[in-house]
């Protein structure tokens, strides 16, 4: 549910709140360069630091928590985040349980996007899947306060006695509530409860935790001796900890969809109990203990603990994987997709992929080249200053953002249409798609590309950062490339795709990716300022995807992927059926939303249309939906179509 909170909540508001006439942050970097990063440059042994400003970019997880903690009113902090960003904030406090936490953000974010929970949300989970959870959760949730009656008898202390009882109350309360639940919706309680391997395999491992057998302990064996028994509450507690606060991020996070849902939620009790505030006073209460048990662990002893704390998150989002989901589902995409179908995936390159624009390092690599007399290896280049070359592009750089504006107004239509046009959407995009060819002509005209060393480009783009989990998803979706049936395409307007190829090859991902873009002519190795001109507009974009597919074998399936974050992605998202924008760009949305297209969160209010695309993806494609969904992040798209 990541897109519930920047999940869900930051997608609801880019759906309700106006949109501003402000350039998107691609628009405004296009072509101009920025003084903060040319102090940071050199060439040949200095140029690896083109890119050292651009690590500086992009914040940390922790970073980023600590803010949106520091200003809850920022409208990207759903409830369930809050929780994260408050444990951010305080991660410096001395906190395990908090640090652990922190560190178990992409397992909480696998866990939400599992198929039970996702339908849990969207209130679509079917009858019996939900019989059968609480009674595998009641089977659990004994083993649970068994666990704690041991633990209990290990403690060293009646504080941490008392607090161990009061949480094995809670537990009791909880399975109390179940009780009610089991008779509202005609579960035998006296029916024997029969766990299914994933639940006895947590219920196992738990209840050996509190039994002393401690995995990842010395000799992996059991404690004996008196003084290491007292160690067994901490470890019991650490195996537990994650529980509770999972639960509690997952009711926080559930709790958003009863905002809109009302009491018309069929699981509206089950949200309403684990999104309490007597839910979330046991899961501090725990935490809380956990972290006045491990003051006086040695490290060799946390990190033990922090294994058990792992594997506990692993073991719970196996528990919620094996529910049997009887319909079908969107979440992990891949993991419904059926293999003898071919999966496409298509990438956008720049801010989609990286956090700079690459129009933005090689107008820098221009502006260093023009330090270095000679570097242009031409005899018929005339040498300009930094501060001239500098000069040219901002100039560049403000006439294309003027113009951007008008030309985006210019094909506004006057009314946002009713249903989706997209014949009256392509023939508006041919107009922009004029616009930018002459912007990429005054900038070839310029000059500005001559000169630059194919080396110094190539070392740029191995030093670029790439987003958030961008990379991880690429390593991880190219390791399953066979297994899946799939193909992986770069379609980008960047000026030289040598600068995206040095990118993925310093990742380990090159050589299953298709890059297509254009590409810098060169006289040896320096550029003429000339570009081979392949893909400059919304229109070479879909040309080249329609290509791509229509290669396919006549005979084969075919489920295609396009992930972007611009205007000029806009045809190629509608045309792929699973079109997915990362970020916020204003342009596009206010673009897509007057032609008709719906922005939709990736699973939030549309199982049934994805459903359709994972069902019958070629039948599905006999008319364009409209429809494109929304990430806020790369990690986002990896749960949505890898899942863990």
């Amino acid at each position: 549910m990541r897109s519930l909170s920047p999940f869900l909540l930051l997608l609801r508001i880019h759906n309700r709140v106006p949109f501003s006439s402000l350039p998107s942050p691609s628009i405004r970097s296009r072509f101009r360069p920025s003084k903060r990063y040319l102090s940071d440059l050199g060439f040949s042994e200095k140029l690896p630091s083109v890119a050292a400003a651009d690590r500086r970019g992009s914040p940390s997880r922790s970073t980023s928590l600590a803010r949106c903690a520091a200003d809850p009113s920022s409208p990207t902090v759903g409830a369930g985040m809050e929780m994260v960003a408050k444990a951010a904030a305080a991660s410096g406090e001395g906190s395990v349980a908090r640090r652990f936490w922190i560190g178990s953000w992409k397992e909480a974010l696998f866990a939400s996007y599992t198929p039970f929970v996702v339908c849990l949300a969207a209130g679509k989970l079917n009858m019996d899947t939900f019989r059968n959870y609480i009674a595998q959760d009641v089977y659990f949730l004994r083993a649970f306060a068994q666990a704690y009656e041991m633990a209990e008898e290990f403690a060293d202390d009646d504080e941490t006695k008392a607090a161990i009882t009061e949480l094995r109350k809670a537990v009791l309360d909880e399975l109390k509530m179940h009780d009610s639940v089991v008779q509202e919706w005609g579960i035998d309680p006296t029916k024997e409860i029969i766990p299914n391997p994933a639940t006895l395999k947590y219920t196992e491992f738990l209840l050996a935790t509190a039994g002393g057998k401690i995995e990842g302990g010395k000799g992996h064996g059991k404690i004996v001796t008196p003084f290491e028994k007292t160690k067994i509450a901490a470890y019991t507690v650490g195996a537990m900890t994650p529980c509770m606060r999972l639960y509690a991020f997952l009711g926080k996070e559930l709790q958003l969809h009863l905002q809109y849902e009302g009491n018309g939620h069929p699981y509206k009790k089950w949200i309403d109990t684990y999104s309490s505030a007597g839910f979330e006073a046991s899961a501090v209460q725990i935490e809380d203990l956990l972290d006045k048990l491990s003051v006086s662990l040695t490290g060799e002893e946390l990190e033990i603990i922090e294994k058990l704390w792992c594997h506990a998150m692993k073991l719970e989002i196996e528990f919620f994987n094996a529910q049997p989901i009887v319909q079908p589902v969107v979440v992990p995409l891949t993991k419904l997709h059926d293999p003898t179908n071919h999966l496409v995936i298509f990438s956008d390159f720049d801010l989609t992929c990286t956090v700079l624009d690459s129009s933005a390092l090689l107008a820098e690599i221009a502006i260093l080249t023009a330090s270095k007399p000679g570097q242009s290896g031409t005899d018929t280049c005339v040498q300009r200053s930094p501060s001239d070359v500098r000069n040219s592009w901002d100039v560049l750089s403000k006439q294309y953002t003027e113009e951007y504006e008008q030309c985006i107004e210019s094909l506004l239509p006057p009314e946002q249409a009713k249903i989706f046009d997209y014949e009256s959407l392509y023939k508006s995009l041919e107009q922009f798609s004029n616009f930018e060819k002459q912007a990429n002509s005054r900038v070839i005209e310029s000059g500005l590309l001559k000169g630059m060393n194919l080396e110094d480009i190539k070392r740029t783009g191995e030093c670029l950062t790439l987003q958030d989990g961008c990379k991880e998803f690429f390593q991880n979706v190219v390791k399953i490339k066979q297994k899946l049936n799939a193909e992986f395409h770069i379609l980008s307007y960047c000026w030289c795709a040598d600068l995206i190829r040095s990118a993925f090859s310093s990742v380990g991902c090159l050589n299953e990716l298709g890059i297509h873009s254009n590409e810098f002519n060169y006289e040896g190795s320096v550029s003429t300022g000339e570009i081979l001109r392949m893909m400059e507009s919304p229109l070479d974009k879909v040309k080249t995807f329609k290509s791509i597919i229509a290669n396919l074998a006549s005979e084969e399936k075919h489920l295609s992927v396009y992930i972007g974050d611009s205007v000029g992605d806009l045809l190629c998202l509608l045309e792929a059926d699973v079109g997915i924008v990362i970020g916020s760009s204003l342009s596009l949305r206010r673009v897509g939303e007057q032609f008709g297209v719906s922005f939709v969160p990736l699973y939030s209010g549309s199982i049934k249309k994805q459903r359709e695309v994972i069902e019958d993806a070629h039948v599905w494609k006999g008319g364009l939906s409209g429809v494109v969904y929304t990430a806020s992040s790369w990690t986002d798209i990896h749960a949505f179509l890898l899942g863990a």
